[in-house]
């Protein structure tokens, strides 16, 4: 199978799939490295990490489809890619599906935010019309040149019009075509547990450390039905606090010793961007 294959795979085995997400190549390449078996290129980590801003609408279609191209090329595993919102109306998401497909998403992710849309664990989001929204599906179905690619719809709408709501727009959001859902934000265990049975197609569930949505062991949601479990930011934030420990050392000691504890050995860095194969080019072509 190729990864689209892949991808619809492990959704619909509905087997509660860990799905980290990556920010940049390196980042991707950890993912692949410890063995999971899908990856979420995160929307907020692009723009924490790439422009050092909050997930609110500052990051742009080719700031993703750039990430998206250059880990498309460090790593094998199916992608996940966060395109917000979209971009714009149904026309601007026909030619973000478009611009991602090219850049080597398996899966587009899609949300019915208002523009300029925001975190979804943050306060003062809003949603479309869910008529909008259906639009912005079909031409994101449409726009596919290759039939296996993805397509998933994030409702935010239980924040703003209540649970129910947000369970009916994802059936709508099902109806015009896509292959996975993803309610937002739901805030309770009950909540949690009922989403599998309601909902015809395979689901994602977001568990943002520290965010609205009680934090579930992996397994329990494989047992509710969920297909894929995605911890978006999780290397981000230990990125943060590892760069953060590291150089309070650096700081408060005035040196930094080869403490595996503390930084990733001089050689573990080289093996994971394979400088062995670069090596092993750069001999070939002499």
């Amino acid at each position: 199978m190729n990864t689209k294959q892949q991808l619809r795979a492990l959704a619909q085995a509905r087997r509660g799939v860990l799905v980290p997400g990556a920010f940049n190549p390196l980042s991707a390449r950890v993912v692949e490295d410890l063995g999971f078996e899908a990856l979420y290129i995160t929307g907020a980590g692009v723009t924490n990490m790439g422009l050092g801003l909050p997930d609110q609408a500052f990051m742009g279609l080719a700031d993703i489809a750039d990430q998206t191209a250059r880990i498309r090329d460090a790593v094998q595993l199916p992608l996940i890619v966060d395109a917000d919102t979209g971009f714009g109306n149904a026309l601007n998401t026909y030619h973000t599906v478009r611009t991602l497909e090219r850049a080597g998403a398996d899966c587009i992710q899609l949300e019915d935010q208002v523009s300029p849309k925001r975190c979804g664990h943050f306060h003062g989001k809003d949603v479309v019309d869910a008529r909008e929204m259906v639009g912005k599906i079909r031409a994101a179905c449409d726009a596919r040149r290759d039939g296996d690619l993805l397509i998933m719809a994030r409702t935010d709408a239980a924040a703003v019009h209540g649970f129910d709501a947000a369970v009916e727009r994802a059936g709508q959001y099902a109806e015009a075509g896509a292959d996975i859902l993803f309610v937002e934000a739901v805030t309770t265990a009950e909540q949690v547990r009922a989403l599998p049975a309601l909902l015809p197609r395979p689901q994602l569930i977001n568990l943002v450390i520290g965010g609205k949505t009680p934090i579930t062991g992996a397994r329990e949601l494989a047992d509710l039905g969920y297909g894929l479990v995605l911890y978006a930011n999780a290397a981000l934030q230990g990125a943060v606090a590892g760069m953060q420990r590291a150089l309070t050392v650096l700081r408060d000691h005035q040196r930094i010793d080869e403490d595996p504890a503390l930084v990733a050995p001089f050689a573990e860095r080289q093996r994971l961007v394979r400088k062995t194969h670069w090596d092993a080019l750069e001999q070939k072509y002499q």
